[in-house]
């Protein structure tokens, strides 16, 4: 974004974070997201001497042209997804296939883009799951109105009067589209998996199992921490799996073998998330792929691996920190 007068600056850039979390929602890309608010910004600076703060205020004037910038975005975009969304599980030794573009995935995000450094706990945990893949999967399946109304209200507890203002329509209107809204959700459904809590020994001592399990390439153990239904995924390829004995057969495949990686945790997705990383002819490990689970009952039931590291890097930026690796330290 140009370089606003410092004191537009000042009033605009406190909002990024969240403006950034609501876009993401909306887009399921975090690439997008950024352009979303960088192009929502650019466009208040350019019409702040026209803002009327007795109209509207200014989080709700900038949520205004946020929504109006990803109805834009959405006119002619498809329906981004996860490989769950696209086609049957996969036969475990079927091969991978090709793959298939980067838009017509639900991308990751990191956790710092998108939710407030210093938010409330329990206002954290409700964003944090908002933002979890299959949840953002789910979101992609309402019309775009729908699911601003949806985020607006469900996510960020707007009252039906301000997002009728937001959206020049009825109460009734946004009503009647919620409704509709939260029946598909109900119907597509929002993931098996649990709140990722970052210091709840459990779910600590799970992850902290897998993790060592991985870089032992103990498939033994490994897949007895799966959920007996559970799925495995790596875009950019179609091909994804469920069940722990497919998981297992593909995994003790010769040319599958993860020996040498190492899983390093990293905020993403409000969800347990590690690169996965193996050495580079120097020796030094550099991230090849993004994880990110889903756990519940103490088991993962859910692996996306994100291939393509070096396309993920720059939006994750120098941070290869998390609240797990913090809790870790901690504990």
């Amino acid at each position: 974004m140009a370089k606003t007068p410092t004191g537009e600056e000042s009033r605009l850039e406190p909002f990024r974070t969240e403006l950034t979390g609501y876009c993401y929602r909306m887009l399921g890309s975090g690439f997008d997201a950024e352009d979303a608010v960088q192009e929502t910004l650019l466009r208040a600076w350019r019409s702040f001497d026209r803002y009327d703060e007795r109209r509207a205020s200014l989080r709700t004037w900038l949520y205004s042209i946020a929504t109006n910038v990803c109805l834009d975005m959405l006119r002619s975009a498809r329906r981004r997804a996860l490989a769950m969304d696209l086609g049957p599980a996969a036969e475990a030794g079927s091969g991978i296939g090709r793959p298939a573009a980067e838009s017509v995935w639900v991308q990751p995000v990191p956790d710092a883009l998108v939710l407030p450094p210093d938010g409330d706990p329990e206002e954290l945990a409700v964003l944090r799951e908002t933002i979890r893949l299959a949840f953002v999967a789910a979101l992609q399946h309402l019309p775009p109105r729908q699911r601003a109304v949806l985020i607006l209200r469900d996510v960020l507890r707007w009252k039906a009067e301000e997002v009728a203002t937001l959206l020049e329509t009825t109460v009734a209107s946004v009503t009647s589209a919620l409704q509709r809204a939260r029946s598909t959700l109900r119907a597509v459904g929002t993931g098996s998996g649990e709140p990722f809590r970052p210091s709840d020994p459990a779910q600590r001592e799970l992850l902290a199992r897998y993790c060592a399990a991985f870089e032992r390439h103990d498939v033994t153990t490994l897949v007895a921490l799966l959920h007996e239904d559970a799925t495995m995924s790596m875009p950019p390829f179609v091909w994804w799996l469920r069940g722990r004995d497919r998981i297992r057969r593909v995994l003790l495949a010769p040319d599958a073998s993860c020996e040498g990686a190492r899983l390093v945790p990293v905020a993403a997705n409000g969800s347990p998330a590690f690169w996965q990383t193996r050495p580079g002819p120097d020796g030094a490990h550099v991230p090849f792929g993004l994880v990110v689970l889903d756990i519940a009952g103490g088991l993962v039931v859910d692996s996306t691996t994100y291939l393509g590291a070096d396309r993920l890097l720059p939006l994750f930026g120098a941070s290869m920190g998390s609240p797990l690796a913090t809790a870790n330290a901690s504990g």
